[in-house]
């Protein structure tokens, strides 16, 4: 994705399809002239930044609509070039008008990510952050928006930044004992390396350990609702998401496949999939449910144990969590239709992660709510000052940056020399800049950007 630094680009930064307005984008450094030789208003050269200015776009003397053109004079913009957002009535038909005039005035079409990759490019803000641009606009929950807004405003960078500048003051120092090597001197202290390693290994194995929560935070928490056919799970399902989303039916086995659907529950968004229940059965199809079942429940992060209090003894359950059990998930269960004999449920008083809910009748629902979100806030999640990763390329680069380091200690228990140890250290600083970009590639960035889009 290489573009002359001297053109300007035209997109439309809104989603497509007909609403109320539309905002068509320009960057570059004739964004605001080329504006200026369709608009009819005010001298837009001559405004201020910052600037919103009422008036018409026009092809020659043909009318094409009334806008609110918006001012942004680099530097003092998203890309630090000259930025026009044009606010248009929200017709495809105008949208499309509008782009091409531009186009015919010598604008090209932005690629995916193409503004955003010209902010990185002038210095705007690093790799990372603008990477969470792109995990802020599609966040669907509070909490992945949190983390997608802390990382855009520079917590985890932040974060990369001090480790580089305290590996980068011991890089140097063994770098000048090179330039000394006849005189065998040492101006980096080992032992000072040794401990400095020690505590960037500890916040780089707490920022992996991160990755976890994070990739469910943005992503979603796989949640498998699990138990034997007519246990009632479709319709725990279904008052879960609010909606007839799963067939119920008396009939066991009526779910021969899963069926996911995603809620968010105080912030965090949850994926539902409700599963064929689990028995022995001579029927092909059900038995091939079955096993996804089984599969589902080691890909999930929390498990759902749901069944019938007046069809389950406590001796049944045990066995069927001693078998959940060494799917090594965290598991809540459930004991359903309660509505029926609420006494029933004092059998199961010894069992921990039990809550009582008649799903039909939609009774405590928001108590077993409650337990599913308990199973997820962690200390990480609960603290909000603590960076968590989220991105499987920072995680790639940071365990590149882990083994780097234990090369340095190991090549010091050696006694190597410092040229390999400035060269251990040389790969850690640079998997480490390949995080905010500090070190890149036209690939690297091809492919992050390629999968913004277009607009953005």
């Amino acid at each position: 994705m290489n573009f002359p630094s001297n053109d300007t680009i035209v997109a439309l930064a809104t989603a497509q399809g007909p609403g109320a307005i539309s905002v068509i984008r320009l960057s570059g450094p004739e964004a605001i002239s080329l504006t200026n030789k369709v608009f009819r208003g005010k001298d837009l050269e001559k405004q201020a930044s910052h600037t919103l200015h009422f008036g018409t776009i026009r092809e020659g003397e043909r009318l094409i609509d009334e806008v609110l053109v918006s001012l942004f004079v680099a530097p003092h913009s998203y890309t630090k070039e000259n930025v026009v957002e044009i606010s248009c009535h929200g017709s495809e038909y105008i949208v499309a008008e509008i782009i091409k005039l531009f186009l015919r005035e010598g604008a090209r079409l932005a690629e995916a990510g193409e503004f955003t990759k010209r902010a990185f490019l002038n210095g705007q803000m690093d790799l990372a952050q603008a990477e969470a641009v792109a995990d802020l606009i599609s966040s669907n929950s509070r909490m992945s928006h949190e983390v997608a807004m802390k990382q855009m405003r520079g917590g985890f960078s932040q974060e990369i930044k001090n480790l580089r500048a305290q590996l980068v003051h011991f890089a140097s120092m063994i770098e000048l004992e090179l330039d000394f090597a006849e005189e065998d001197v040492e101006f980096a202290d080992r032992s000072a390396l040794r401990k400095l390693i020690a505590e960037i290994q500890k916040l780089l194995r707490h920022l992996l350990q991160s990755f976890e929560l994070g990739n469910v935070l943005k992503n979603g928490v796989p949640t498998v609702i699990v138990g034997k056919p007519n246990a009632g799970k479709s319709t725990l399902l279904n008052v879960l998401l609010n909606e007839e989303k799963a067939i119920v039916s008396d009939i066991p086995g009526t779910t021969r496949d899963f069926i996911e659907d995603e809620v968010s529950i105080e912030g965090i968004r949850f994926r539902f999939i409700d599963t064929a229940g689990l028995r022995e059965t001579e029927d092909k199809v059900e038995a091939l449910g079955v096993e996804r079942t089984r599969q589902k429940v080691e890909e999930a992060a929390l498990v759902i144990y749901l069944f019938d209090i007046n069809s389950t003894t406590p001796q049944e359950l045990q066995q069927e969590i001693t078998d959940l059990k060494t799917s090594g998930k965290p598991v809540i269960l459930v004991a359903n239709k309660i509505d029926a004999d609420q006494n029933q449920l004092q059998q199961f008083d010894q069992l921990e992660n039990l809550v009582g809910i008649s799903a039909s009748q939609k009774l405590h629902i928001p108590e077993l709510k409650n337990a599913i979100v308990s199973q997820v806030k962690t200390a990480n999640l609960q603290d909000r000052s603590q960076t968590i990763v989220t991105n499987l390329r920072h995680v790639a680069s940071l365990e590149k940056t882990y083994a780097a380091l234990d090369d340095v200690l190991h090549g010091l228990d050696l006694g190597i020399s410092s040229e390999l140890v400035a060269s251990d250290i040389r790969r850690a600083l640079h998997a480490l800049g390949e995080i905010t970009g500090e070190i890149t590639t036209d690939d690297l960035l091809e492919n992050i950007f390629s999968k913004f889009c277009i607009g953005k």
